[in-house]
């Protein structure tokens, strides 16, 4: 059994930044600031946020990293110059070098108090609120990219045969 860090290090890096990805290799570009209405965010909001909270929650509250982060401009509703590929590859940098903190942070430090966004909290609760607020976003990724791409998307995370296959599997052969 992995430690729980390790664990949600895993979530982070290995489960929830590929889908997005993959996500993103469907959006089609023109879409990456898309919203079906004002009070909405798009996807590149969506990646500009997850990054920002990723920053502030882990890298520095965790990691001891300064604390940068502007949350608001991350909703600015104008998008910025950068590409799903560019916006990628930050997200993608800032959870790879959470994921190290979390990799390293001790058993021990599960339980220290904490102080983030003006929130009092402690290190458990802050690598909670990371991964499921992660997952949260990536599922909407997912949802708008496939909205976007059309019925023909052919984004699928679980081989669905595969999975009935072996929930039954055939009867042994005499």
């Amino acid at each position: 059994m992995l430690p729980f860090q390790v664990e949600a290090a895993e979530y982070l890096c290995d489960t929830y930044l590929p889908r997005i990805e993959r996500a993103l290799a469907i959006l089609p570009a023109a879409d990456l600031w898309w919203r079906p209405h004002a009070d909405c965010i798009s996807v590149g909001h969506i990646l500009r946020h997850l990054e920002g909270n990723v920053r502030q929650w882990i890298v520095s509250a965790l990691g001891g990293a300064p604390d940068t982060r502007e949350r608001a401009r991350e909703f600015r509703p104008e998008g910025d110059a950068a590409s799903s590929a560019e916006l990628f590859e930050r997200l993608r940098a800032t959870v790879q070098a959470a994921g190290a903190v979390l990799r390293a942070l001790p058993d021990g430090a599960l339980c220290q108090p904490l102080q983030i966004q003006g929130f009092d909290t402690h290190v458990r609760s802050a690598i909670v609120h990371v991964v499921e607020h992660f997952s949260w976003h990536t599922g909407q990724i997912v949802w708008i990219a496939k909205a976007r791409a059309g019925a023909a998307h052919g984004l699928a995370f679980y081989d669905d045969a595969a999975l009935a296959q072996a929930r039954n599997p055939p009867p042994p052969t005499p």
